[in-house]
């Protein structure tokens, strides 16, 4: 038989040491599978392969992929070889919170339908928030001195006080817990209260009218969550647990 001309072939060096798999490599390799390509996987198994593959090529990094014979480059440049968006590693993105607060919706539906037997009552609403609130607090408390020093860079009461960026985690993260289950009140609500409050002003006046760009810290020290509605929004949400639960009191 004729061979298959149409057969799509492409050559891919990556590193594959015993204390050491490039996650580029199999993701480059991955995408060539996925655009049809039948794949030569060289693997550069010691650093010395490693370093003779990047002289000779003239290349910086591996893992390196050639079609037809000419290079196309690494896990980037193939991306873009084959028409697809490659998001800046800087880039500003609101996912995170998206999938934070989507999380904690679904959450709230399943605490609802085990503790009542039904998906959505009131009582819904105020584990969506109080379970919100835990996860943001999770989210800063991975790296507390990065969260803080991101938080310098808009917060009032931090630039007054630098611990408060220390404190607002914990704070944050024990007045949702508290409200999830629904018990000192009294302490968690103007916990919450207080600390919302100085965030919605301390956001309000950053983006609003001080017309600042910023990241968030709402989901830790490494967000690239941009500073602005979706922020405001997460303390107002506080703010209104806060008063509700106070006036249940």
């Amino acid at each position: 038989m004729p061979p298959d001309t149409a057969t799509k072939t492409a050559t891919l060096h990556r590193m594959v040491m015993p204390d050491h798999m490039c996650p580029y490599g199999l993701k480059s390799k991955d995408l060539l599978e996925r655009q049809g390509y039948q794949i030569d996987d060289r693997h550069l198994t010691t650093r010395e392969e490693v370093d003779a593959f990047k002289a000779e090529h003239g290349v910086a990094t591996t893992p390196q992929t050639f079609i037809d014979g000419v290079r196309v480059g690494g896990f980037d440049d193939l991306n873009k070889h084959f028409g697809k968006s490659v998001k800046a590693k800087d880039s500003l993105t609101y996912k995170p919170v998206i999938a934070l607060f989507s999380v904690a919706a679904l959450m709230a539906v399943a605490v609802t339908w085990l503790m009542l037997g039904t998906p959505f009552t009131g009582r819904t609403i105020e584990w969506f928030i109080s379970i919100s609130m835990v996860l943001l607090g999770l989210q800063k408390l991975q790296d507390v001195e990065r969260f803080a020093t991101m938080f310098l860079n808009y917060d009032l009461l931090a630039q007054k006080w630098v611990r408060y960026g220390y404190v607002y985690p914990f704070v944050e993260t024990g007045a949702g817990l508290l409200m999830m289950a629904g018990v000192l009140t009294w302490l968690s609500a103007p916990a919450a209260l207080f600390v919302a409050g100085i965030g919605a002003v301390s956001v309000f006046k950053a983006v609003y009218i001080d017309k600042r760009e910023l990241k968030c810290a709402c989901v830790g020290g490494d967000s690239k969550v941009p500073l602005g509605f979706v922020s405001l929004t997460e303390n107002l949400m506080m703010i209104g647990m806060a008063l509700w639960m106070l006036s249940k009191l």
